[in-house]
């Protein structure tokens, strides 16, 4: 007889008191997590989780049993976390404190907390990162600090986190890294730096990083390519440089030999090298789109790059761009780029050319490329380069940045085209500055504690695109300050002290593209506020104070495809000031207090609208009209973070990539069904829980059973899920 089924009689006995102990352990757990649950949270004994959401708790319970391994305490009003404040909860593995209020994490608050692997503090008031406030965390695999006001990280700070894979500091106040701030990191696989206002590094800040393989620097305020920092990084993967203001890549700048995917898109790229890659020679994919490039020399040496995307550069395919459609069609290379000219090219793709058809009406370069594109020898004779500064490529780049000048340099040769004096101090830019420099392209004047800019202050800059005055104490322009400049087409004046748009003071920016004026305290947006600005395709206003735009503020403005009106104080749309702009295609209202949304609210861009943000404000009601006239074009629309419990009909939105509906208290009851049958159709995460009733809570939409009991749910559909389920659940147990 196998020994499995025999049992001596002398050891029933024995078995019986077992199968008794291991009952009575079991009612005794039960009744100690009863006892032992904090009267406003809800826990659960079988997976061992205490969830208190949005309980107005200004601390953590202390009444929490030790056993509990996750613990969700976000949307509470815990501002500090004292040291020893998990001492007697050791066993978590999962900790939220999402949008908690937390200002404070004293040295040792996280102590005790050896197996937690997850720890959740977005969206919070933490504005600096000490060098004890993470002690404790040694097992941690996962750090969200997403959304927070961190300015500063001490060193050490992440000195204990040796298994951290995951590093979230995105959108924060971040402008600086020194050395070694990630040390410690010594199992790291992602750093996300992306919605930040970083422009500087220290040459070692991503120094002792042996296992990351992906960076994002996206949405940055770097003004040239930080190799020395970087080339740290040999063993990266993926790098997202994105959305930074950098105007050109020199040779060599990339320096990781792992490198497979690079992304370069939404910056002010003019000029990039044709070696500037050779230093990383695995790279694969190559993102340029939404840049300022006229043309692109083969790259060459890059044997293993496939694809390179150009959508959105200016570029004519002219014989100029003929070496690069030769060199990827013979090795096969797939080039993304729409032709801008000539005529009879424009709005073909290059792939679809022939090599042969590409010709230019000149015979050379100089003549048939504007003139900020070509390069120049220096001119006999010419001053080499002002005291102190720095003068490259043939000398049509100049660098005086940091050098805390009190005035501005005299002597740059005249064909200087992008010149950097960034981080000095000006304090007042006087009439003629820039005299002579008739070529110059890009100026970069952030961070000099600029107050005063002089009328005739940019004079003689007629072919000037780019100019950069972020960071300074500018309150007021007057108009004759850009008399001179009008081909500027990228004006960053954001993060300065404005209180108001003066008036007609743009009037001369006829060709200006994109107008950065974000993080300001203008108020209101009068009449005529663009007046000038007939070929504005971006504004951005992130950051004011705007509570009232007039029905005429943008009217001048009929270009606009872009407009950020995020973290101001509407408490409406800003339906009748959206008139008249027949191709905007971006609108972000995020962090306003704007509770109610009316009906017909976008109706006056609902034709061309395909990128809709209302999350973060605290929205209460969405009326049953709000969306009228939108749908097949909306691509993506995001709504988190608000406080309806339910949505109008969804059914038209048919184009949708990107749909978030996270931390939205939803009704789960009769009344969302309408919204319950559009989730099961649609293909997309969405994020959706109830909020209410109480034993539905931060269950998801789309998985609650309670519609089926609804007038007008299928019951074919039902069974139909019914029946799959139970297949499932047939394969899961012969397994």
């Amino acid at each position: 007889m196998p020994f499995f089924c025999f049992f001596p009689s002398q050891l029933l006995p024995r078995m019986w008191a077992s199968a008794n102990f291991l009952l009575v352990s079991a009612l005794l757990t039960e009744s100690l997590v009863a006892e032992r649950c904090p009267q406003i949270c809800t826990c659960d004994s079988i997976k061992y989780q205490v969830v208190c959401l949005n309980k107005n708790l200004t601390k953590v319970p202390f009444n929490i049993l030790q056993i509990t391994k996750r613990l969700v305490l976000q949307d509470n009003e815990i501002t500090v976390i004292p040291l020893g404040t998990f001492l007697s909860i050791p066993y978590l593995t999962h900790l939220n404190l999402q949008r908690c209020k937390i200002s404070s994490i004293e040295e040792g608050a996280f102590r005790g907390l050896g197996q937690l692997v997850y720890l959740n503090l977005a969206s919070n008031n933490i504005a600096f990162i000490y060098q004890e406030s993470l002690d404790g965390l040694s097992s941690l695999r996962q750090l969200i600090l997403e959304n927070n006001h961190i300015e500063e990280i001490k060193p050490g700070a992440f000195g204990q986190l040796g298994f951290l894979s995951l590093l979230n500091l995105a959108k924060n106040s971040l402008v600086y890294l020194p050395d070694m701030v990630f040390q410690g990191l010594q199992m790291i696989k992602w750093i996300n730096l992306s919605h930040n206002s970083l422009n500087v590094f220290a040459n070692e800040a991503f120094g002792g990083l042996p296992t990351l393989r992906k960076l994002c620097l996206h949405h940055n305020e770097l003004q040239f390519f930080p190799t020395e920092a970087l080339s740290r990084l040999a063993d990266i993967n993926q790098l997202d440089l994105g959305h930074n203001p950098i105007t050109y890549i020199g040779e060599e700048a990339f320096e990781m030999a792992h490198l497979k995917q690079l992304y370069l898109d939404n910056m002010a790229l003019q000029e990039i090298s044709d070696r500037a890659f050779v230093r990383s020679p695995l790279l694969h994919t190559l993102d340029l789109h939404n840049n300022q490039l006229l043309v692109l020399q083969p790259l060459t040496e890059m044997v293993y790059l496939k694809k390179i995307n150009l959508t959105g550069n200016p570029m004519p395919c002219t014989c100029h761009m003929r070496p690069l459609k030769e060199w990827a069609d013979k090795a096969k290379i797939h080039i993304d780029v729409v032709c801008a000219g000539p005529l009879a090219f424009r709005g073909e793709h290059l792939e679809s050319l022939q090599a042969t058809d590409m010709k230019c009406k000149h015979r050379t370069l100089e003549e048939d490329l504007p003139l900020t594109m070509v390069s120049r020898k220096p001119e006999e004779g010419a001053v080499k380069c002002p005291k102190g500064c720095t003068c490259l490529l043939d000398y049509q780049h100049g660098k005086c940045d940091n050098k805390n000048l009190l005035s501005i340099p005299k002597g740059f040769p005249s064909n200087t085209q992008l010149l950097d004096l960034q981080h000095n101090e000006f304090h007042s830019i006087p009439d003629g500055s820039f005299l002579g420099l008739k070529n110059l392209t890009s100026l970069h004047l952030q961070n000099c504690k600029i107050e005063v800019l002089q009328p005739g202050a940019f004079q003689d800059l007629k072919t000037l695109i780019y100019l950069y005055l972020s960071n300074n104490d500018i309150s007021s322009v007057d108009a004759d300050v850009f008399r001179d400049t009008t081909q500027l087409a990228y004006l960053f004046l954001d993060h300065n002290k404005f209180t108001q748009i003066p008036k007609d003071a743009f009037s001369y920016l006829s060709n200006l593209f994109a107008f950065y004026f974000q993080h300001n305290s203008i108020s209101q947006l009068p009449d005529n506020a663009l007046a000038g600005m007939q070929k504005l395709r971006c504004l951005y206003l992130t950051g004011n104070r705007i509570a009232h735009l007039s029905p005429r503020a943008l009217r001048q403005a009929k270009m606009l495809e872009k407009l950020h009106l995020d973290e101001n104080s509407l408490q409406e749309i800003p339906t009748k000031a959206l008139r008249g702009l027949p191709i905007l295609n971006e609108l972000k209202l995020s962090k306003n207090p704007i509770k109610y949304i009316g009906k017909a609210a976008f109706l006056p861009i609902a034709r061309s609208l395909q990128h809709l943000h209302l999350d973060n404000m605290g929205l209460e009601q969405i009326s049953s009209g709000a969306f009228t006239g939108l749908g097949p074009n909306i691509k993506s629309l995001y709504l988190e973070n608000n406080r309806m419990q339910n949505l109008p009909n969804l059914h038209g939105f048919t184009a949708l990539e990107v749909i978030n509906l996270n931390d939205v208290p939803f009704s789960c009851d009769c009344r969302l069904l309408p919204l319950r049958k559009w989730l099961d159709n649609l293909n997309l995460r969405v994020g959706a829980t109830c909020g209410s009733p109480a034993n539905l809570r931060n269950q998801k939409v789309k998985f609650v059973t309670i519609f089926q009991s609804c007038p007008g749910w299928n019951i074919k559909k039902a069974k139909q899920a019914s029946l799959t389920e139970a297949k499932t659940r047939v394969r899961s147990c012969s397994k």
